[in-house]
């Protein structure tokens, strides 16, 4: 038994849910990506619908067809029922052909809600870091350090509190934190921006750090 998906309003759907993933759910193709591609007619027009388009043949080549190959066990089976029609029965049952349209508008609304619950933003990912930021020696104004560190500004990044810690020999070092998105900050870049503070900073050192 099979069954297809032909509104619009489903391709629109799909269309929009493969802009931002490539696959409908994990990082490869799944038997729903299978399930989803046969349930397609036939391969999308790329002017209409180019994201999905994308998938479509990607799928098809994972699966070892190009778009005109995937269409072709419709197109064989036209000549079979030709040779078979002497044995169609006339007074045969109704049943498959409404389990068929059962099974479509259920695959149906299942892309559709699968495309929605797609749609729906992912939490973003964030880490709060602790850092350690040496001076050269204790002559090395503290506050001018702290304030120079505070005053680095990325997109994605948040400072948060600080303290001073004792090391010895009269010497403290600046220990501070910051929440940063993971997307967005990447750490080794943070503390080049810090140890670039040569005036000030010794080294810099990530003592801590924790996902939120």
């Amino acid at each position: 038994m099979s069954f297809t998906l032909e509104a619009p309003l489903a391709y629109n759907i799909l269309n929009s849910f493969f802009e931002n993933v490539s696959y409908v759910k994990g990082v490869e193709a799944s038997d729903a990506d299978k399930a989803v591609f046969n349930a397609l007619p036939e391969g999308p027009c790329p002017k209409a619908y180019p994201h999905l388009a994308r998938w479509y043949n990607h799928i098809a080549k994972v699966q070892g067809l190009n778009a005109k190959q995937a269409a072709a066990p419709a197109a064989a089976a036209a000549p079979a029922a030709a040779e078979d029609e002497d044995d169609i029965d006339l007074f045969g049952s109704d049943d498959e052909e409404v389990d068929e349209e059962a099974e479509r508008i259920k695959a149906q609304r299942l892309a559709e809600y699968n495309a929605k619950k797609a749609a729906k933003p992912k939490p973003i990912a964030k880490t709060t870091v602790t850092l350690d930021v040496k001076p050269w020696d204790d002559e090395t104004p503290m506050d001018k350090l702290t304030e120079s560190v505070k005053a680095i500004a990325m997109d994605g990044l948040l400072w948060g509190g600080h303290q001073l810690v004792a090391i010895g020999y009269g010497i403290k070092k600046l220990q501070i934190n910051c929440v940063v998105e993971d997307d967005k900050v990447m750490m080794d870049d943070l503390c080049d921006e810090i140890t670039a503070l040569e005036d000030y900073v010794q080294s810099v050192d990530i003592a801590a750090m924790q996902k939120i």
